[in-house]
């Protein structure tokens, strides 16, 4: 032995220094350290139905590059003592159900730079979600029904209801229950059945931000699992008949809704200076008596300090009509038509017009 009596040497080659963890020499160290593990095969699960893919026990819906990545994270094994990791990847697709993916990794091992190359097999197996399994079983839990109140709703304004689930469901985060199991045109409304109580509830307030109107929650027990009530919700939403601006008969007087509330809106009177607030209980006696899509605007050719003459659009006659509290000189009536006659209304914001303000811009 070449060494000095009581130096250092490969535990493996008797080599002289310099040496490395575990007292070995590079060529031994390298010869006896592997930088990275991977198995052979790497099964994952799609659903069969939508294409969604098992990541631990979650259904998500992934990229290929971010399955691919999650594969080889799973199950690559580095060396305990690695550093200075570095990955590269390349897929190769074989078959609808393999693919090969092809690694190179560095990392650094007691200060000595090691290179591998590694192939690991993607198999897929085909398997079903949980929603999926749901819903070919018309699992659901929850109903939202949409009505309305103070007048029966057309099909297009009831179909306007039903695309802010869209809008809703687009915001929200992704998760499985949040589907829909059936739905379609009931008796005086429109129904749709859910599979979360939680996408019904926040469809629910969504709703009243942005119709107004009214929720009511009931709850039933269906049956028990692992000692639990097992409950369905249905949630009925209430849409007023009326919508902000329109003009409505409450209290012996015509009022217009100038603004929801939580608890319901904030009514202006037609005739006199008068803003009030109201529930959705003190407003279920109201009328819907003109909606603000049949209001004119018109300009008055003569007016004095209580009436404006102006020419009728329906027969081409000139008309008289009694100027809103509010009204300035030279300011275009908003009238809409009530039991025959014009009534000129006091001015809101929503009764600008996008052309008059176009207008008003230009000049």
């Amino acid at each position: 032995m070449s060494s000095r009596l009581g130096g250092d040497f490969c535990l493996v080659c008797g080599a002289e220094p310099p040496l490395f963890g575990d007292r070995m020499c590079e060529p031994c160290l390298r010869a006896r350290t592997t930088l990275a593990k991977l198995p052979e095969n790497a099964p994952w699960v799609r659903c069969a139905r939508c294409g969604i893919v098992e990541i631990q026990g979650k259904w998500e819906n992934i990229t290929e590059a971010e399955l691919w990545d999650e594969l080889v994270h799973r199950n690559l094994i580095v060396h305990e003592r690695a550093e200075e990791i570095q990955l590269g990847m390349e897929p190769q697709t074989v078959s609808d159900r393999h693919t090969l993916l092809h690694l190179q990794i560095e990392g650094v091992i007691d200060n000595l730079l090691f290179q591998e190359e590694h192939t690991m097999r993607a198999r897929m197996a085909n398997g079903v979600c949980l929603t999926c399994t749901r819903r070919a079983g018309n699992y659901f839990e929850a109903t939202v029904q949409l009505r309305s109140s103070a007048r029966r709703l057309s099909e297009e304004e009831f179909n306007r209801l039903r695309r802010t689930l869209d809008n809703v469901l687009e915001k929200l985060a992704d998760d499985p229950m949040f589907f829909i199991t059936s739905e379609g045109p009931v008796t005086g409304g429109y129904d749709v059945v859910l599979g979360s109580k939680g996408l019904a509830r926040t469809w629910g307030r969504h709703l009243v931000s942005e119709y107004g109107g009214l929720i009511v929650e009931t709850n039933s027990t269906v049956g028990r699992k692992d000692g639990v009530d097992v409950t369905r919700l249905t949630l009925l939403y209430r849409k007023p008949g009326y919508e902000i601006g329109d003009v409505v008969s409450w209290r012996d007087h015509l009022w217009r809704p100038s603004s929801w509330t939580k608890e319901g809106a904030i009514m202006e009177r037609i005739d006199r200076l008068e803003r009030t607030g109201a529930s959705w209980r003190d407003l279920e006696s109201a009328n819907v008596i003109a909606q603000r899509h049949d209001f004119v605007s018109v300009e008055f050719i003569n007016e004095d300090s209580s009436v404006g003459e102006f020419l009728d659009p329906t027969v081409w006659t000139m008309q008289s009509v009694k100027l809103p509290f509010d009204h300035s000189t030279g300011r275009n009536g908003i009238l809409a038509r009530i039991d025959g006659e014009w009534v000129a209304l006091h001015h809101m914001s929503v009764d600008e017009l996008p052309v008059e303000t176009g207008q008003k811009e230009d000049g």
